[in-house]
């Protein structure tokens, strides 16, 4: 009887608390609407070119800088990277402790 007891006093108090305390959630629904844009996809002159760096003078240039002007990692052969590994994997396949039994 007191376990019965115990156990209803506490599913009331927990479902008191839970009326009281959280906060009010609105029954109403609520209708999501996608805003609109009417100029969005609507026909428009260009318009004038504007410069994003402010008041400062610029220079600008046209044309490709040659491949050499830029530092450049030295390259490896392909073939020489295949035969070090193929090296390495040699060397692997051998076992360094032989177990019997």
């Amino acid at each position: 009887m007191k376990k019965t007891l115990l156990v209803f006093s506490l599913f009331f108090t927990t479902a008191a608390f839970g009326q009281g305390i959280g906060g009010y959630i609105n029954a109403q629904p609520q209708f999501y609407e996608a805003p609109t844009h009417p100029l969005h996809a609507s026909y428009a002159p260009i318009a004038s070119e504007q410069t994003l760096m402010g008041g400062t003078s610029y220079t600008m240039t046209q044309g490709d800088r040659p491949a050499w002007d830029f530092p450049q990692a030295p390259q490896i052969a392909l073939g020489d990277v295949a035969r070090e590994l193929k090296k390495k994997h040699e060397q692997d396949k051998k076992s360094r402790v032989l177990y019997e039994n």
